[in-house]
Protein backbone atom coordinates (compact mmCIF):
# COMPACT_ATOMS: atom_id res chain seq x y z
CA UNK A 1 0.00 0.00 0.00
CA UNK A 2 2.73 2.48 0.95
CA UNK A 3 4.32 2.35 -2.49
CA UNK A 4 1.33 4.08 -4.10
CA UNK A 5 1.97 7.28 -2.14
CA UNK A 6 4.25 9.99 -3.53
CA UNK A 7 7.34 10.94 -1.52
CA UNK A 8 6.87 14.63 -2.35
CA UNK A 9 3.70 16.74 -2.56
CA UNK A 10 0.65 14.66 -3.47
CA UNK A 11 -0.94 17.50 -5.50
CA UNK A 12 0.91 20.26 -7.35
CA UNK A 13 -0.52 23.15 -9.35
CA UNK A 14 2.03 25.42 -11.00
CA UNK A 15 1.04 28.60 -12.87
CA UNK A 16 -2.29 27.29 -14.15
CA UNK A 17 -4.10 29.49 -16.66
CA UNK A 18 -7.49 28.81 -18.25
CA UNK A 19 -9.70 31.13 -20.29
CA UNK A 20 -13.29 30.58 -21.43
CA UNK A 21 -13.98 33.18 -24.12
CA UNK A 22 -13.45 36.55 -22.45
CA UNK A 23 -13.44 35.07 -18.93
CA UNK A 24 -10.10 34.35 -17.30
CA UNK A 25 -11.16 31.43 -15.12
CA UNK A 26 -7.67 30.63 -13.80
CA UNK A 27 -4.99 33.28 -13.63
CA UNK A 28 -1.62 31.91 -12.50
CA UNK A 29 -2.92 29.48 -9.87
CA UNK A 30 -0.15 27.77 -7.90
CA UNK A 31 -0.20 25.67 -4.72
CA UNK A 32 0.73 22.23 -3.45
CA UNK A 33 -0.77 19.72 -1.01
CA UNK A 34 1.50 17.66 1.23
CA UNK A 35 0.91 13.91 1.36
CA UNK A 36 -1.52 12.81 4.06
CA UNK A 37 -3.04 16.26 4.65
CA UNK A 38 -6.25 18.12 3.79
CA UNK A 39 -6.18 21.30 1.74
CA UNK A 40 -9.29 23.48 1.78
CA UNK A 41 -9.78 25.31 -1.53
CA UNK A 42 -12.04 28.27 -0.83
CA UNK A 43 -13.53 31.12 -2.82
CA UNK A 44 -16.80 32.83 -3.80
CA UNK A 45 -19.07 31.28 -6.41
CA UNK A 46 -17.41 31.61 -9.80
CA UNK A 47 -13.97 32.17 -8.30
CA UNK A 48 -12.30 29.25 -10.08
CA UNK A 49 -12.48 26.48 -7.46
CA UNK A 50 -14.29 23.93 -9.60
CA UNK A 51 -12.22 24.85 -12.66
CA UNK A 52 -9.08 24.17 -10.64
CA UNK A 53 -10.43 20.78 -9.55
CA UNK A 54 -11.38 19.91 -13.13
CA UNK A 55 -7.89 20.83 -14.34
CA UNK A 56 -6.27 18.67 -11.67
CA UNK A 57 -8.54 15.70 -12.40
CA UNK A 58 -8.11 15.64 -16.23
CA UNK A 59 -11.66 16.88 -16.88
CA UNK A 60 -10.30 19.91 -18.71
CA UNK A 61 -6.93 20.93 -20.07
CA UNK A 62 -5.39 24.17 -18.79
CA UNK A 63 -4.18 26.64 -21.39
CA UNK A 64 -0.78 26.61 -19.71
CA UNK A 65 0.88 25.55 -16.51
CA UNK A 66 1.57 22.20 -14.87
CA UNK A 67 -0.61 19.96 -12.71
CA UNK A 68 0.62 16.78 -11.05
CA UNK A 69 -1.15 14.23 -8.87
CA UNK A 70 1.04 11.80 -6.93
CA UNK A 71 3.95 12.91 -9.11
CA UNK A 72 2.19 12.23 -12.44
CA UNK A 73 1.54 15.05 -14.92
CA UNK A 74 -2.22 15.05 -15.53
CA UNK A 75 -1.86 16.75 -18.93
CA UNK A 76 1.00 14.67 -20.31
CA UNK A 77 -0.22 11.33 -18.90
CA UNK A 78 -3.94 11.67 -18.02
CA UNK A 79 -4.78 7.96 -18.21
CA UNK A 80 -2.11 7.02 -15.70
CA UNK A 81 -2.97 10.00 -13.51
CA UNK A 82 -6.61 8.88 -13.21
CA UNK A 83 -5.50 5.79 -11.30
CA UNK A 84 -3.98 8.05 -8.64
CA UNK A 85 -7.11 9.81 -7.43
CA UNK A 86 -10.79 9.54 -6.65
CA UNK A 87 -13.29 12.32 -7.31
CA UNK A 88 -16.56 13.04 -5.51
CA UNK A 89 -18.14 15.95 -7.36
CA UNK A 90 -21.10 18.15 -6.50
CA UNK A 91 -23.45 16.03 -8.59
CA UNK A 92 -24.01 12.38 -7.77
CA UNK A 93 -21.87 10.01 -9.83
CA UNK A 94 -23.81 6.81 -9.12
CA UNK A 95 -26.49 5.15 -11.21
CA UNK A 96 -29.85 5.72 -9.50
CA UNK A 97 -31.35 2.55 -10.98
CA UNK A 98 -28.66 0.28 -9.56
CA UNK A 99 -28.38 -0.78 -5.94
CA UNK A 100 -25.65 0.64 -3.76
CA UNK A 101 -23.71 -2.63 -3.94
CA UNK A 102 -24.09 -2.97 -7.73
CA UNK A 103 -22.86 0.60 -8.22
CA UNK A 104 -19.67 -0.16 -6.34
CA UNK A 105 -19.15 -3.51 -8.09
CA UNK A 106 -19.58 -1.84 -11.49
CA UNK A 107 -17.01 0.83 -10.65
CA UNK A 108 -14.57 -1.85 -9.51
CA UNK A 109 -14.99 -3.69 -12.81
CA UNK A 110 -14.37 -0.42 -14.69
CA UNK A 111 -11.07 -0.24 -12.79
CA UNK A 112 -10.28 -3.69 -14.20
CA UNK A 113 -10.89 -5.58 -10.96
CA UNK A 114 -12.07 -9.16 -11.21
CA UNK A 115 -15.71 -9.65 -10.25
CA UNK A 116 -14.85 -11.41 -6.95
CA UNK A 117 -12.39 -8.63 -6.04
CA UNK A 118 -14.94 -5.94 -6.96
CA UNK A 119 -17.54 -7.62 -4.76
CA UNK A 120 -15.15 -7.87 -1.83
CA UNK A 121 -14.20 -4.20 -2.19
CA UNK A 122 -17.86 -3.20 -2.43
CA UNK A 123 -18.66 -5.05 0.79
CA UNK A 124 -15.71 -3.41 2.57
CA UNK A 125 -16.89 0.05 1.57
CA UNK A 126 -20.55 -0.61 2.39
CA UNK A 127 -19.43 -1.61 5.87
CA UNK A 128 -17.13 1.37 6.27
CA UNK A 129 -19.79 3.88 5.20
CA UNK A 130 -22.61 2.28 7.22
CA UNK A 131 -24.60 1.32 4.12
CA UNK A 132 -24.86 -2.45 4.64
CA UNK A 133 -28.59 -2.43 5.42
CA UNK A 134 -29.32 -0.35 2.30
CA UNK A 135 -26.85 -2.19 0.04
CA UNK A 136 -29.55 -3.98 -1.97
CA UNK A 137 -31.78 -0.93 -2.44
CA UNK A 138 -31.73 1.23 -5.56
CA UNK A 139 -29.66 4.37 -5.09
CA UNK A 140 -32.63 6.57 -5.96
CA UNK A 141 -34.27 5.53 -2.67
CA UNK A 142 -31.32 6.77 -0.59
CA UNK A 143 -31.53 9.90 1.56
CA UNK A 144 -29.22 12.84 0.79
CA UNK A 145 -26.72 11.79 3.44
CA UNK A 146 -26.71 8.19 2.22
CA UNK A 147 -26.18 9.32 -1.37
CA UNK A 148 -23.18 11.41 -0.38
CA UNK A 149 -21.71 8.48 1.54
CA UNK A 150 -22.25 6.25 -1.50
CA UNK A 151 -20.55 8.88 -3.68
CA UNK A 152 -17.57 8.89 -1.34
CA UNK A 153 -17.48 5.10 -1.33
CA UNK A 154 -17.54 5.09 -5.14
CA UNK A 155 -14.55 7.44 -5.26
CA UNK A 156 -12.58 5.03 -3.04
CA UNK A 157 -13.21 1.74 -4.84
CA UNK A 158 -9.71 1.72 -6.36
CA UNK A 159 -8.09 2.81 -3.03
CA UNK A 160 -6.64 6.01 -4.52
CA UNK A 161 -3.91 7.83 -2.59
CA UNK A 162 -5.49 11.22 -3.45
CA UNK A 163 -9.13 12.26 -3.10
CA UNK A 164 -10.81 15.35 -4.59
CA UNK A 165 -14.02 16.40 -2.82
CA UNK A 166 -15.93 19.16 -4.61
CA UNK A 167 -18.44 20.53 -2.06
CA UNK A 168 -19.19 17.04 -0.70
CA UNK A 169 -21.67 18.14 2.00
CA UNK A 170 -23.71 20.77 0.14
CA UNK A 171 -27.39 20.40 0.93
CA UNK A 172 -26.92 17.98 3.83
CA UNK A 173 -28.36 18.53 7.28
CA UNK A 174 -25.80 19.30 10.01
CA UNK A 175 -25.82 15.79 11.46
CA UNK A 176 -25.19 14.15 8.07
CA UNK A 177 -22.48 16.72 7.38
CA UNK A 178 -20.75 15.84 10.63
CA UNK A 179 -20.83 12.14 9.71
CA UNK A 180 -19.07 12.93 6.43
CA UNK A 181 -16.47 14.94 8.35
CA UNK A 182 -15.72 11.90 10.48
CA UNK A 183 -15.25 9.75 7.36
CA UNK A 184 -12.89 12.29 5.76
CA UNK A 185 -10.84 12.59 8.95
CA UNK A 186 -10.48 8.81 9.12
CA UNK A 187 -9.36 8.62 5.49
CA UNK A 188 -6.61 11.14 6.12
CA UNK A 189 -5.50 9.35 9.28
CA UNK A 190 -5.09 6.28 7.04
CA UNK A 191 -2.77 8.23 4.72
CA UNK A 192 -5.10 9.63 2.04
CA UNK A 193 -4.46 13.16 0.76
CA UNK A 194 -7.61 15.29 0.32
CA UNK A 195 -8.34 18.45 -1.64
CA UNK A 196 -11.66 19.84 -0.42
CA UNK A 197 -13.75 22.64 -1.86
CA UNK A 198 -16.58 23.82 0.33
CA UNK A 199 -19.00 26.69 0.81
CA UNK A 200 -19.07 26.04 4.56
CA UNK A 201 -16.18 27.87 6.21
CA UNK A 202 -16.72 26.02 9.48
CA UNK A 203 -16.16 22.79 7.56
CA UNK A 204 -12.82 24.02 6.21
CA UNK A 205 -11.80 25.27 9.65
CA UNK A 206 -12.60 21.90 11.22
CA UNK A 207 -10.99 19.68 8.57
CA UNK A 208 -8.24 21.50 6.69
CA UNK A 209 -4.57 21.55 7.59
CA UNK A 210 -3.96 24.26 5.01
CA UNK A 211 -6.14 26.72 3.08
CA UNK A 212 -5.92 28.32 -0.35
CA UNK A 213 -8.36 31.13 -1.14
CA UNK A 214 -9.13 31.88 -4.79
CA UNK A 215 -10.97 34.95 -6.10
CA UNK A 216 -11.49 35.84 -9.76
CA UNK A 217 -9.15 33.05 -10.78
CA UNK A 218 -6.23 34.19 -8.61
CA UNK A 219 -4.82 32.82 -5.37
CA UNK A 220 -5.27 35.65 -2.87
CA UNK A 221 -4.32 33.82 0.34
CA UNK A 222 -2.40 30.68 1.25
CA UNK A 223 -1.73 29.41 4.77
CA UNK A 224 -2.97 27.47 7.77
CA UNK A 225 -6.37 28.44 9.23
CA UNK A 226 -4.61 29.81 12.31
CA UNK A 227 -2.18 31.90 10.25
CA UNK A 228 -4.94 33.40 8.10
CA UNK A 229 -6.94 34.34 11.18
CA UNK A 230 -3.91 35.92 12.81
CA UNK A 231 -3.14 37.90 9.66
CA UNK A 232 -6.31 39.98 9.93
CA UNK A 233 -5.94 40.58 13.68
CA UNK A 234 -9.14 41.34 15.51
CA UNK A 235 -8.43 39.41 18.70
CA UNK A 236 -10.18 40.93 21.67
CA UNK A 237 -10.72 40.43 25.36
CA UNK A 238 -14.35 40.06 26.48
CA UNK A 239 -15.14 40.55 30.15
CA UNK A 240 -18.38 40.46 32.16
CA UNK A 241 -18.43 42.17 35.57
CA UNK A 242 -20.58 41.42 38.56
CA UNK A 243 -20.89 44.98 39.88
CA UNK A 244 -21.69 48.19 37.89
CA UNK A 245 -19.47 50.20 40.22
CA UNK A 246 -16.40 48.43 38.83
CA UNK A 247 -16.96 49.61 35.24
CA UNK A 248 -14.85 52.83 35.44
CA UNK A 249 -11.84 51.11 36.99
CA UNK A 250 -11.96 48.14 34.60
CA UNK A 251 -12.45 50.42 31.60
CA UNK A 252 -9.30 52.36 32.52
CA UNK A 253 -7.40 49.13 33.15
CA UNK A 254 -8.36 47.57 29.79
CA UNK A 255 -7.39 50.69 27.85
CA UNK A 256 -4.05 50.90 29.65
CA UNK A 257 -3.17 47.23 29.10
CA UNK A 258 -4.44 46.79 25.51
CA UNK A 259 -3.83 50.31 24.23
CA UNK A 260 -7.44 50.45 22.96
CA UNK A 261 -10.53 52.04 24.52
CA UNK A 262 -13.03 49.26 25.34
CA UNK A 263 -16.62 49.11 24.19
CA UNK A 264 -19.09 48.91 27.05
CA UNK A 265 -22.59 47.46 27.39
CA UNK A 266 -23.55 48.81 30.83
CA UNK A 267 -26.89 47.00 30.92
CA UNK A 268 -25.09 43.62 30.74
CA UNK A 269 -21.88 44.75 32.48
CA UNK A 270 -19.84 43.61 29.47
CA UNK A 271 -16.62 45.22 28.25
CA UNK A 272 -14.60 44.31 25.16
CA UNK A 273 -11.24 45.64 23.99
CA UNK A 274 -9.10 44.77 20.93
CA UNK A 275 -5.83 43.23 22.13
CA UNK A 276 -2.82 43.27 19.76
CA UNK A 277 -0.84 40.98 22.07
CA UNK A 278 -3.89 38.99 23.05
CA UNK A 279 -2.37 36.26 25.22
CA UNK A 280 -0.11 38.63 27.12
CA UNK A 281 -2.93 41.15 27.55
CA UNK A 282 -5.30 38.53 28.90
CA UNK A 283 -2.71 37.40 31.47
CA UNK A 284 -2.11 41.01 32.55
CA UNK A 285 -5.87 41.69 32.88
CA UNK A 286 -6.38 38.57 35.00
CA UNK A 287 -3.48 39.53 37.25
CA UNK A 288 -4.83 43.04 37.72
CA UNK A 289 -8.35 41.81 38.45
CA UNK A 290 -6.96 39.44 41.06
CA UNK A 291 -4.79 42.11 42.66
CA UNK A 292 -7.72 44.53 42.91
CA UNK A 293 -10.12 41.77 43.99
CA UNK A 294 -12.64 42.76 41.29
CA UNK A 295 -15.25 39.98 40.91
CA UNK A 296 -16.20 38.91 37.37
CA UNK A 297 -18.68 36.46 35.88
CA UNK A 298 -16.69 35.65 32.73
CA UNK A 299 -13.56 36.54 30.79
CA UNK A 300 -12.56 35.20 27.37
CA UNK A 301 -10.26 35.81 24.43
CA UNK A 302 -12.13 35.98 21.12
CA UNK A 303 -10.25 35.26 17.92
CA UNK A 304 -11.47 35.98 14.37
CA UNK A 305 -13.51 33.26 12.69
CA UNK A 306 -12.70 31.89 9.25
CA UNK A 307 -15.91 33.54 8.03
CA UNK A 308 -14.44 36.90 9.04
CA UNK A 309 -11.20 36.06 7.22
CA UNK A 310 -13.17 35.15 4.10
CA UNK A 311 -15.19 38.39 4.27
CA UNK A 312 -12.00 40.40 4.76
CA UNK A 313 -10.30 38.77 1.76
CA UNK A 314 -13.17 38.58 -0.73
CA UNK A 315 -15.92 40.86 0.51
CA UNK A 316 -18.32 37.90 0.30
CA UNK A 317 -20.59 36.64 3.09
CA UNK A 318 -20.61 32.86 3.59
CA UNK A 319 -23.36 30.49 4.59
CA UNK A 320 -23.60 29.80 8.31
CA UNK A 321 -24.17 26.37 9.74
CA UNK A 322 -25.25 24.89 13.03
CA UNK A 323 -22.67 22.10 13.00
CA UNK A 324 -20.70 23.64 15.88
CA UNK A 325 -23.57 22.96 18.26
CA UNK A 326 -23.65 19.31 17.22
CA UNK A 327 -19.88 18.98 17.55
CA UNK A 328 -20.02 20.53 21.02
CA UNK A 329 -22.64 18.00 22.06
CA UNK A 330 -20.56 15.19 20.57
CA UNK A 331 -17.43 16.33 22.43
CA UNK A 332 -19.38 16.52 25.66
CA UNK A 333 -20.83 13.02 25.27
Amino acid sequence: MASQYASGPAIEAEHLFKRFGTTQALNDVSFQVDTGTILGLLGPNGSGKSTTVRALTTLLTPDSGTARVNGIDVVQDPERARFQFGLASQSATVDELLSGRDNLILIGQLFQMSTPDARRRADELLERFDLVEAAGRRAKTYSGGMRRRLDLAASLVATPPVLFLDEPTTGLDPRSRLAIWDVISQLVSDGTTVLLTTQYLEEADYLADHLVVIDRGRVIANGTPRALKSAIGGEQINLTLQQPSDIPAVREMLERITGNPPSIAPESLQLAAPAPAAGESLTAVLAELTRREIPIDDISLRRPTLDEVFLHLTGEVTESTSVRDIQNRKDAA
